[in-house]
């Protein structure tokens, strides 16, 4: 029989979303072709029976091959990044590419471009990391990166040599407005962190442990609920990224409640580590520090609620990953107090099995809001739909195959990436992503790599369009927005 589709992927559990059936996927020219039961062989012919057919994941928040602001370069390059998330059934990565004060942004932005179209093996797009919005970054280069597909940045409320005061957060919510743009914050008090660390170093704890005690959950809370009222004021929707605490997911829930226009994001760290895994002997906490820091067990159930009921509508890994030495977490080596190392943790390959085995295996979620939360709302949120997130005809056919009996005992040595220790070390896993598909290319087979060293595409992304339904507008800020000029296009009013 003559082959009618490059790869047909017969027999599986094919699930989106909005639910899952039994059936076959036609894949021609890098895209869904065809869904049903029966299609023709492929060139390329997977038997998927017993497991289940995915959407590739999307991870929207990772760091790679970026400069902190202390000056240390992450561990993982576009290809040990890319390599390590594809083997954790993500193909696409949203990064940072992280301007600091002194830099320009084309500069930045074609320096990143750059090195990423020499290395991924999976598409890729960023994030502008916003540290100085002058005239020139508000007025032309901002709204350029955003023409041409950057309809994202970040920006910061902490770390002296990234944070922005209020007036010039406003400033960037508006110019994003007006350009159809996503602002994601990093919400800590700075000023609280700094109090608390201040006194803790002059008393002389230096531990790591004493890095969750600077980072006290009211600094996140508050921050977050002042990154929110700023929003309001401009009537710009925002993102708050990588939510840690309790409180801070019950402020999110409260103002969605009264029509505030915020999403937000958890990550691995916040639902499997806790503040208890930072107070090991001497250094070794340092693994486990990251920004804002594990809390307990109320606060990660509360994630854990936050995730199930929409709250927190989508869940990344915050791949941050700097070895433990000198390069990275130690520049001072056994010296280095908490204020000193490099803050984050590596995640990018667990992100998805971690989620897999501890939320769908163990009956906590679905298969479907596990979809949601690991690629489809992530395509929605960041102007990638309908290509990316969805096992849809005329999509890209980036699909994860996963083995939902396969146990995995976590390890360092069997990662992809180049940090050389995980936080999850010796966590047992049920569920594996095992083959990896990539615009229909095989990336990932019977635990080998297939895919080539810059073979991943640079994505172009449209406006944000967030799933659920939109929040009520304040009439007082709708008016205010038109008197000032700043109406937003209709795909970004909080969708």
């Amino acid at each position: 029989m003559t082959s009618s589709f490059d790869l047909t992927i017969r027999g599986g559990r094919i699930c989106n979303a909005a639910g899952c059936i039994e059936g076959d996927i036609g894949v021609t020219d890098g895209r869904i072709a065809a869904i049903g039961t029966g299609l023709a062989p492929g060139r390329e012919d997977i038997d998927a029976r017993g497991r289940w057919v995915l959407p590739g994941g999307i991870d929207s928040h990772c760091h790679i091959e970026q400069l902190s602001g202390m000056g240390l370069m992450c561990a993982d390059d576009f290809y040990s990044g890319t390599v390590s998330a594809a083997f954790g059934g993500t193909t696409t990565v949203l990064s940072f590419a992280a301007q600091h004060r002194k830099d320009s942004i084309p500069q930045v932005l074609a320096d990143y471009a750059r090195r990423a179209s020499e290395k991924a093996v999976i598409d890729y797009g960023f994030h502008l990391i916003l540290t100085r919005p002058d005239e020139e970054a508000l007025a032309v280069h901002l709204p350029q990166a955003i023409r041409d597909g950057i309809t994202s940045l970040k920006v910061y409320m902490t770390y002296d040599l990234l944070k922005l005061d209020d007036h010039a957060l406003l400033d960037v919510m508006s110019t994003a407005g007006q350009e159809g743009a996503m602002v994601m914050v990093h919400a800590e008090n700075h000023d609280m962190i700094r109090w608390i660390a201040r006194r803790l170093l002059e008393r002389g704890h230096t531990a790591p442990k004493f890095h969750g005690v600077s980072h006290d959950p009211l600094a996140e809370a508050e921050a977050t609920n002042r990154a929110i009222q700023l929003s309001r004021l401009v009537d710009v929707p925002i993102l708050i990224v990588h939510v840690a605490g309790a409180e801070t997911v019950e402020v999110l829930r409260q103002a969605r409640r009264l029509g505030a226009q915020v999403h937000a994001e958890s990550c691995p760290q916040y639902l499997f580590l806790e503040a208890s895994n930072i107070d090991l002997p001497g250094v070794e906490g340092a693994k486990f520090c990251c920004s804002p820091p594990p809390r307990d067990k109320a606060s990660q159930e509360a994630v854990w609620a936050g995730l199930l009921d929409g709250t927190l509508g989508v869940y990344s890994s915050d791949h941050s990953p700097f070895r433990f030495d000198e390069s990275g977490k130690l520049p001072k080596g056994d010296a280095t107090t908490f204020k000193e190392m490099a803050n984050g943790v590596p995640g990018i390959e667990l992100r998805m099995p971690l989620l897999f085995s501890e939320g769908v295996m163990k009956g906590r979620m679905s298969i479907e809001q596990f979809v949601a939360l690991t690629a489809t709302n992530h395509a929605h949120m960041y102007g990638l739909a309908p290509r990316k997130g969805a096992i849809a005809i005329g999509a890209d056919a980036d699909i994860a195959i996963w083995n939902p009996q396969r146990v995995v005992d976590v390890s360092a040595a069997m990662l992809h990436d180049n940090v050389g220790y995980t936080p999850y070390e010796g966590m047992r896993l049920t569920g594996w992503p095992e083959d990896v598909f990539s615009r229909g290319r095989s990336v990932v087979r019977a635990g080998e790599l297939r895919a080539e060293r810059g073979s991943g595409q640079y994505l172009r992304r449209g406006p944000s369009r967030p799933l659920g339904a939109a929040p009520a507008r304040s009439a007082s800020r709708g008016a205010f927005s038109a008197l000032v000029g700043l109406d937003q296009p209709e795909g970004l009013r909080g969708r």
